[in-house]
C-alpha cells in the first residue's frame, strides 16, 4: 500500500524515511505509526540498505500526536473512552503504537534521526527510539503531555539520561533546545540549523561504508544491555500508565476543554504554568 503519512526512498546504501504531513507539522495520526513500521521493515528486507535516516518534511520533525484528531473530536475516540473505561482496550491500541516506534530500535539497520524545528510528545518517541539523534541547535524537544494527558510509553528518556535528568524533564514537561539536549546526553549531537542535513549525511555515509553484518552485530550487543535492564517491562508499565493519564479527572477535563475551545487553547491553558487540579 502507498503510505499517506511518510515517504520512503533508497539512495545507494541509505534508506530515507521522511514523515510527510508538513501542513500538520508531521503530527501523528492513526496511520503514521504503522506506516513507519512498514517502512522500517522494507529497509530491513533490502540487502542494499546499510543505514536508515529518519527525518521530517518541512520546518518540524514531529509535533506529537495530532490533537486536532484525537482531542477535539467527541468521545469516545481512540485515545479517550467513555467512562468507565477499559484499560485493556487502551493498552491494546497504544502498545501497538509503542511497537511501531520501537521498530526503529529493533531494526537490524542503524537509524539516524534528523531533528529540526521540534520533536514534541509522541514525536520524541520516534527521535529517541532511533539509534543516533542529531538536532539543530535551535530545535526543541520535550514531552509537555506529562503535565496532563500523557506518559512517554517507550520510556527512552530514563535510558538516555538516567533517573535524575529524566525526572527534571518529565516532572515539568519543559522543552529544551538542541544544545541543551546534546549537553545532557539526550541526543548525540547538536549543530547549527544550516549544517544539520550535511552533518547527518556525512554520518550516514560514514556508517554506510561498514558491512551490514558488523553494523547489526554492534547494535544487537548494545541493545541487549538495555533489554537486560528491563526495557520491555518498563515500556509495558509506561504504556498502561499512559492510558491512565487520559482517563483521570484532570485528563477528562483537558479532553473536554479541547472539545470546547480547541486543542491549541487547551494546550496553552495546560502548559501556561498555572497549577493543575486540586
Amino acid at each position: 500500500m502507498t503510505p499517506t503519512t511518510l515517504t520512503y526512498a533508497r539512495d545507494g546504501r541509505i534508506a530515507r524515511i521522511t514523515l510527510n504531513r508538513p501542513d500538520r507539522l508531521n503530527a501523528i495520526d492513526e496511520a503514521m505509526p504503522r506506516e513507519l513500521r512498514a517502512a522500517v521493515e522494507e529497509a530491513n528486507r533490502d540487502d542494499a540498505v546499510h543505514v536508515i535516516v529518519l527525518g521530517g518534511a518541512g520546518r518540524t520533525f514531529c509535533a506529537g500526536y495530532d490533537l486536532q484528531v484525537f482531542a477535539e473530536s467527541p468521545r469516545p475516540g481512540p485515545l479517550s473512552q467513555d467512562m468507565p473505561w477499559d484499560p485493556t482496550v487502551d493498552y491494546r491500541r497504544m502498545s501497538d503504537d509503542t511497537a511501531c516506534f520501537m521498530s526503529l530500535w529493533r531494526s537490524h539497520k542503524p537509524v539516524i534521526a534528523r531533528v529540526q524545528g521540534a520533536a514534541i510528545g509522541g514525536g520524541t518517541d520516534m527521535a529517541l527510539c532511533s539509534d543516533i539523534t542529531i538536532m539543530a541547535d535551535d530545535a526543541k524537544i520535550g514531552y509537555p503531555p506529562v503535565r496532563v494527558w500523557g506518559c512517554p510509553q517507550t520510556a527512552m528518556w530514563v535510558y538516555r539520561l538516567g533517573a535524575e535528568r529524566a525526572k527534571l524533564l518529565l516532572l515539568t514537561g519543559d522543552l529544551i533546545d538542541g544544545r541543551t539536549a546534546a549537553a545532557m546526553g539526550l541526543v548525540a549531537r547538536s549543530v547549527p540549523a544550516p549544517e544539520l542535513e550535511a552533518t547527518v549525511e556525512t554520518l550516514a555515509q560514514r556508517m554506510a561504508g561498514i558491512p551490514r553484518n558488523h553494523l547489526m552485530i554492534q547494535k544487537m550487543v548494545i541493545n541487549q544491555a538495555y533489554d537486560n535492564m528491563g526495557l520491555q517491562t518498563t515500556q509495558t508499565m509506561a504504556t498502561l500508565l499512559d492510558g491512565i493519564t487520559r482517563h483521570t479527572p484532570e485528563g477528562i477535563h483537558f479532553k473536554e476543554r479541547c472539545e470546547q475551545v480547541g486543542f491549541k487553547a487547551a494546550v496553552l491553558e495546560r502548559d501556561g504554568g498555572a497549577p493543575i487540579g486540586p
